[in-house]
């Protein structure tokens, strides 16, 4: 299918991307630090929660509701961030969000109390808005231009290995040295990877986009667009049910018969399915239009977590639906990161990811807890699967409606 034409700003500045050879410093760079940050700030905390539960006393809601305040805090900042990376490139806003996140990890580490536990988190939440994805996904997009997809992919793939080498590195170091000095051996390798990564391979000069780049406006016109809030809400519906039901799978397979060792395999096989989804979208985006491709993914979102809430087994059968959410999840990683680009080009894309990730990144941040609560007010994991399978049935609809007004 041909590709469609751009909904909303000028042509001039749509495809603004690098002259020349992207820098590939800067992929291998960025390859690093994404599996280092979501290493140390984001999968750390479930392989060592039960300890810390266990020292501080505080139950495992409250620590997982600092946790995903933090997260929370990450999407508000996204917001000035995005601002900050097109007007001043990925080098100075990275760099100083890996300097903030090394004292905020420490801080964790040093809680003496709940409070300040909170306070270090919502700090380390505003570290992560400047070394996530978002900021990482605006780096790539501006210096690779039109050949953004092939390096978003590598990103991606990469930095899908994060939990596979963060997790048994935390539970060495938790076993180790508990949960507190795990924590402060990840801050220094927080310190030693990714400040020099960001400072000294984010050098390439940034794209300019001339006269049509703007800062001033609080709020950019498109942000204002019914297709970008339409966009907006059928992603967000979309990655809350993706991660609402990846984080509550192992219930619900333990409740079909499955043993606990045989659900947490298959929770990890779901993210292996993850890594089948990236490999699919490159050749995905080049066959289809953004809304086809838009509406295709999020319909099998869908079809994925209902086909897995409705199926009663074989345990083979729970596994295969269970590797085809992962991959489906997988590919909306990079819908995500392409929608901006794909709609209102390059130009202003750090600004406008910002807003446009804001809602999809809270929604993922509640989840977990919204997921489990749910689940225990139907009395049933199978029934909240299928909530969230209706959940992002309904964002079908929103995917078409925001396909503009052409």
């Amino acid at each position: 299918m041909a590709a469609e034409p751009q909904a909303a700003g000028p042509p001039a500045a749509a495809d603004a991307g690098t002259p020349g050879r992207p820098p590939r410093r800067a992929l291998v760079g960025l390859c690093a630090t994404q599996v280092t940050s979501w290493g140390v700030l984001y999968y750390a905390f479930p392989v060592a929660l039960a300890d810390i539960t266990a020292d501080t006393g505080w139950s495992a809601p409250a620590a997982t509701a600092a946790f995903s305040a933090g997260l929370v805090v990450s999407a508000l900042a996204g917001i000035p961030v995005g601002r900050w990376l097109d007007r001043h490139g990925p080098r100075r806003v990275m760099t100083a969000g890996s300097v903030l996140a090394v004292p905020a990890t420490v801080a964790i580490a040093l809680a003496p109390d709940y409070a300040t536990f909170l306070a270090a988190w919502l700090v380390a939440g505003a570290a992560m808005s400047a070394v996530f994805y978002q900021a990482a996904f605006a780096a790539l997009t501006r210096w690779y231009g039109d050949r953004r997809v092939r390096a978003l992919t590598t990103l991606t793939l990469v930095a899908g290995l994060a939990s596979t080498l963060f997790a048994p590195l935390t539970n060495a170091l938790v076993e180790a040295l508990g949960w507190r000095g795990a924590y402060l051996a990840l801050a220094g390798v927080l310190a030693v990877v990714t400040i020099p990564l960001h400072a000294l391979t984010l050098t390439a000069p940034w794209p300019r986009t001339g006269r049509h780049e703007v800062h001033h406006r609080r709020t950019p016109p498109e942000v204002r667009s019914r297709e970008f809030l339409a966009l907006s809400a059928a992603l967000t519906l979309t990655a809350f049910g993706l991660y609402a039901a990846s984080l509550t799978v192992i219930p619900l397979l333990t409740g079909r018969g499955l043993s606990t060792s045989l659900a947490a395999t298959t929770l990890g096989l779901l993210g292996a399915g993850q890594l089948l989804g990236r490999v699919v979208y490159a050749p995905l985006s080049a066959r289809t239009t953004p809304t086809g491709r838009t509406v295709g993914l999020i319909a099998a979102s869908a079809l994925a977590i209902g086909l897995l809430g409705a199926l009663p087994g074989p345990p083979v059968a729970l596994v295969a639906a269970a590797i085809a959410l992962g991959a489906v999840r997988g590919a909306c990683t990079l819908l995500q990161a392409t929608a901006v680009a794909d709609r209102w080009g390059t130009a202003r894309y750090g600004t406008l990811s910002g807003y446009f990730a804001a809602p999809i990144t809270a929604a993922t941040a509640l989840a977990p807890w919204a997921g489990t609560a749910l689940a225990e007010t139907l009395g049933s994991y199978a029934a909240a699967f299928g909530v969230f399978a209706a959940l992002v049935l309904t964002a079908v609809s929103l995917a078409w409606w925001a396909r503009g007004d052409a």
